[in-house]
């Protein structure tokens, strides 16, 4: 069994997920510290721990099972929704944004130099 540290946590999670909230940061790190993993990576248990708060917390999958809806379809219909939220945290999503804003200030400088 693996036990994660709550700095090692963190800095993978800030790394990994730098638009992630400073106290999700520090909840996830927590929540995965107090756990013994078994054959799951850093990585992986960030991963499951996100996705299982993030379903459970926000988007109406409990709800669905209440109204008889399966695990299988109602985890199917609120994963587009978990999906987004853990990208928009991403490194990948980060770096789209950072290269979205220079090029677009590259354009308005161009813009200007041929006013």
């Amino acid at each position: 069994m693996t036990k994660y540290s709550i700095e090692t946590v963190s800095a993978h999670i800030r790394r990994m997920h730098p638009g992630c909230p400073e106290f999700a940061v520090e909840w996830f790190a927590a929540e995965i510290s107090a756990k013994n993993w078994r054959r799951v990576t850093l990585g992986k248990a960030v991963g499951i721990t996100m996705q299982t708060h993030l379903r459970h917390n926000h988007t109406d999958y409990d709800t669905l099972l209440l109204c008889g809806i399966g695990r299988r379809e109602a985890r199917k219909r609120v994963q587009p929704r978990i999906t987004a939220m853990i990208l928009s945290w991403s490194r990948h999503s980060v770096m789209v944004e950072e290269t979205t804003v220079q090029s677009e200030g590259r354009q308005e400088g161009s813009a200007n130099n041929d006013t």
